[in-house]
């Protein structure tokens, strides 16, 4: 009996060591994820301050600390329309301290197959915020007053037009080049590192028009500095300042593009930080005083989370894929971009 006994405690203190490594091993894996986050959180955003992404995000800063438990420490870093933020996003320790900001323009770049990497697949999203309509936008003290007058304007007068673009390859960029394409007209593209460097060429007459999301434009509408021609939505905008605008759609223009605002992380994220993430901006998102708050800027709340995010990703790479092959467009940005 003795000697059973004695066995067994030897087996038990042969098997105890590898109990606790065992446990050991599972509390260095939890651990990290049941603290995070412990520290601020880097939030790239790839596009200049002030653009229309760039205040939605710092609408979320406001309500980080609420419900994610720490705050975000947000940079900009443009260029290259969106490509030089968005590698430094995908190339970041997936740790879920470093992510990013993103927008329909990232699906873009992917078609053009200049990034260095092929972000639908180099990241996941963690949640869609908003879906926004861009706005074309003309100096108030402009001779045309509808998106007909500034076609027929552009005809008179070819190439003294100038547009601001976000970057060479860009949304806006896009949009202008499916007007000229549709119109008939040439209006020559000068680029810059955001939407939100248009804004200030656009009012000191550097350019005569620019494509803009409703956010950053909107009280300039209202000073009666600028008046916008036309939207690209489907619909027109609920906001009463853009209430009376019509849809290039009303008027004989197919241009119905919406520009998504959204945040993701490196694709190699732990699934349970990436979990941590989506609830708490999912809660930010839901919050009614930050839906009031954008809802003030003009902005409409359009939540996804991140499975529904990752199927609009794919779905619209197709759609905007098609559209820009059947009319040259896609080529066309191509060359230029070279």
């Amino acid at each position: 009996m003795r000697r059973s006994v004695s066995i067994l405690l030897a087996v038990a203190l042969l098997v105890m060591p590898i109990i606790i490594g065992g446990c050991g091993e599972v509390e260095k894996v939890a651990i990290p994820a049941q603290k995070f986050p412990d520290k601020p959180i880097t939030v790239i955003v790839p596009f200049s301050p002030g653009g229309g992404l760039d205040l939605t995000i710092r609408s979320l800063e406001k309500f980080a600390f609420k419900h994610l438990g720490q705050p975000l420490a947000i940079i900009n870093k443009p260029g290259s329309a969106g490509a030089l933020g968005w590698n430094e996003l995908a190339g970041s320790p997936p740790d879920g301290y470093t992510i990013g900001a993103t927008s329909g323009e990232m699906l873009l770049l992917s078609l053009y197959g200049s990034g260095k990497y092929n972000y639908i697949t180099a990241l996941s999203p963690l949640a869609q915020i908003a879906s926004v309509p861009m706005l074309l936008a003309v100096q108030a003290d402009q001779p045309y007053q509808t998106l007909n007058d500034l076609v027929e304007y552009a005809k008179k007068h070819p190439k003294q037009l100038k547009f601001g673009n976000g970057g060479m390859g860009s949304l806006s960029h896009v949009l202008l080049e499916m007007l000229n394409h549709g119109a008939g007209i040439t209006i020559e593209q000068v680029p810059f590192s955001g939407g939100g460097e248009t804004i200030p060429a656009l009012l000191g007459g550097h350019v005569q028009l620019i494509f803009i999301n409703p956010v950053p434009i909107k009280e300039h509408v209202k000073s009666g500095k600028v008046k916008i021609l036309a939207v690209t939505g489907e619909q027109r905008i609920a906001d009463p300042v853009f209430a009376h605008v019509p849809t290039f759609k009303e008027q004989g223009f197919d241009i119905t593009i919406n520009n998504w605002q959204g945040i993701a992380v490196p694709k190699e994220t732990p699934v349970a930080i990436k979990n941590k993430l989506a609830e708490g901006f999912k809660a930010i998102i839901n919050d009614p005083e930050f839906k009031e708050n954008m809802e003030k800027f003009g902005n409409q709340i359009e939540y996804l989370g991140p499975q529904e995010s990752t199927d609009k990703w794919i779905d619209d790479k197709q759609k905007l894929e098609k559209t820009l092959q059947e009319s040259g467009i896609l080529e066309q940005i191509k060359t230029q971009k070279k």
